[in-house]
């Protein structure tokens, strides 16, 4: 039995059904990737998970027993959170906001120890923080700030990890650096992750299990090998493309068919017929196209 599942559980806002009827199970140890549309309840399955949201019907169970019924601290030791948006408190040190995700840990008879100070530094050794341990949080660029969040999340020590787009408004460069650093945190410690992820190809490649969402529905649950299909994609996110053998990972690539696929002409291959545009070459000749 998977630690943390899903028992026909229906959320929403003001009885207007977000989730309907939802039966999921996290494989225990995995790195599993919720996809679907905007809008389709993803971030809303995310914060049911961490008993931010109650479900009107159904429950979500950790270790066989409804969240629900844990104590709040009980639950922070099982489950960390790494939200969309994170805002710092101003004015605030790297090593001071990684130390704030001991805060499950602390007691009225438990304050401050060396545990502690070694789960912090820890955290920030994995993530790559250290070396600007001393700097301002608001200070730092925004891969930078993430990995702060994420040491503050590691240093929680909790067995299952929840992150909610982590790499939303990051470039390209920043995205493939944190997955590496997910994927990393998934294979060596058997952390069980599970994340939001707006990119397929992402989740395809470092996600060893997806639940594919529409309109509040699990329309497909397993491994990228097993479901990622043409006819999914199409399905769930209404694009038409093909499916390939990535040659670097060997997982699914999804490759949108778009205009491409059509019989006519580029624009400015078709433009090139009449005037055509100009480009200057090397020496700074004007060349016609």
């Amino acid at each position: 039995m998977s630690r943390l599942q899903v028992k026909r559980m229906s959320v929403g806002y003001e009885h207007d059904p977000i989730l309907k009827t939802l039966n999921i199970d996290i494989p225990d140890g995995s790195f599993t990737a919720i996809i679907g549309p905007n809008g389709c309840g993803k971030t809303t399955l995310l914060r049911s998970l961490c008993r931010l949201l109650k479900p009107e019907t159904g429950q979500v169970c950790l270790d066989g027993e409804n969240i629900h019924h844990y104590p709040a601290k009980t639950v922070a030791k099982q489950l960390g959170l790494l939200p969309q948006s994170a805002n710092a408190p101003e004015g605030i040190r790297v090593t001071d906001l990684v130390a704030r995700g001991r805060y499950p840990h602390q007691t009225l008879f438990r304050q401050w120890s060396e545990e502690d100070a070694v789960a912090v530094q820890l955290a920030m050794d994995v993530t790559g923080t250290t070396r600007f341990a001393d700097r301002m949080v608001d200070s730092l660029s925004g891969g930078q700030r993430q990995r702060v969040w994420i040491a503050m999340a590691l240093a929680q020590q909790t067995p299952i990890l929840l992150l909610d787009e982590p790499t939303t408004y990051l470039d390209i460069a920043h995205q493939i650096d944190l997955m590496e650093l997910f994927r990393m945190l998934n294979l060596e410690s058997g952390r069980t992750l599970v994340a939001v992820l707006h990119d397929l190809n992402h989740a395809c490649r470092y996600a060893t299990h997806l639940i594919a969402i529409k309109d509040g529905e699990v329309v497909a649950q397993g491994s990228p090998q097993r479901i990622i299909t043409a006819q999914l994609v199409q399905q769930v996110f209404g694009l038409d493309c093909i499916v390939i053998n990535d040659p670097v990972s060997h997982t699914p690539l999804i490759i949108p068919k778009g205009s491409f696929t059509h019989s006519h002409k580029p624009a400015l291959e078709r433009s090139s017929t009449n005037s055509g545009p100009t480009f200057s070459n090397d020496s700074g000749e004007t060349m016609s196209s």
